[in-house]
C-alpha cells in the first residue's frame, strides 16, 4: 500500500498493489472498500486506488478480508 500525489493532478490517492485478484474480484473488493471508507476510487490495472490518504484505516479492512501481509509506505 502506498500514498501518491505525483501524476494525479495534485490529488491524494492510496494505492493497494499485489493482491493477486481477478478483475471481477478487484472490482468487487474496490466497491465494498469504497463504501466502508466513504471515499471514491477505482481499479487501475491490478491495483486498487482510493481517493485521499487511507493508510491508517485501510490496513484494518484488508486484514479483515484475509490479507496476510500489509506494508504501508
Amino acid at each position: 500500500m502506498r500514498y501518491e500525489r505525483a501524476g494525479r493532478g495534485g490529488k491524494e490517492a492510496t494505492v493497494v498493489e499485489r493482491l493477486g485478484l481477478s478483475t471481477a474480484d478487484a472490482e468487487t473488493w474496490c466497491r465494498e472498500l469504497k463504501r466502508q471508507l466513504g471515499c471514491g476510487g477505482g481499479v487501475e490495472g491490478e491495483d486498487l486506488v482510493f481517493a485521499g490518504d487511507q493508510r491508517t484505516r485501510l490496513p484494518r479492512l484488508l486484514e479483515a478480508r484475509g490479507v496476510a501481509r500489509i506494508t504501508v509506505s
